[in-house]
């Protein structure tokens, strides 16, 4: 059985192997709290900005992952690949200011591909209190 690991952003000195994980393209789900306390799990693309520590997603802001996050900024999001896995816990936050959204889109870009145009997009501001990972990657 594989060991679980948990690691708490020391952003300086990132492990190689939970880094190259984070960055190299893989679909996430993203798990928000809905008003009954049930967990709404969905895919979407995670991208770790380094240079403000913190990792972006972004939504249209009408979504209910928005909503959730509007209301209650816990969050997870989870990455497979074969045996190899990792989870980031944080608080999220909804952000509407156009070079909030900007930088968000363009860390989705350098991991996934140029998002296409959406005038209802919002960034989601994810400050990383630790990652979980299979105990490869740390």
């Amino acid at each position: 059985m594989a060991r679980v690991t948990s690691w708490r952003p020391g952003w300086d000195d990132f492990p190689q192997a939970l880094l190259d994980f984070w960055t190299e393209r893989r679909l996430c789900t993203l798990t928000t709290l809905r008003t009954d306390g049930r967990p709404h799990v969905v895919p979407v693309g995670v991208a770790l900005d380094l240079e403000r520590r913190c990792a972006w997603v972004i939504t249209s802001g009408g979504s209910q992952k928005a909503r959730d996050i509007e209301r209650d900024g816990r969050v997870a999001a989870c990455q497979v690949e074969g045996r190899h896995w990792s989870t980031l816990e944080g608080r999220a936050t909804v952000l509407t200011a156009a070079e909030d959204v900007r930088r968000a889109e363009d860390c989705y870009a350098r991991r996934y591909q140029q998002p296409r145009p959406n005038p209802e997009r919002v960034a989601v501001r994810i400050e990383v209190d630790r990652f979980l990972a299979s105990s490869a990657l740390v």
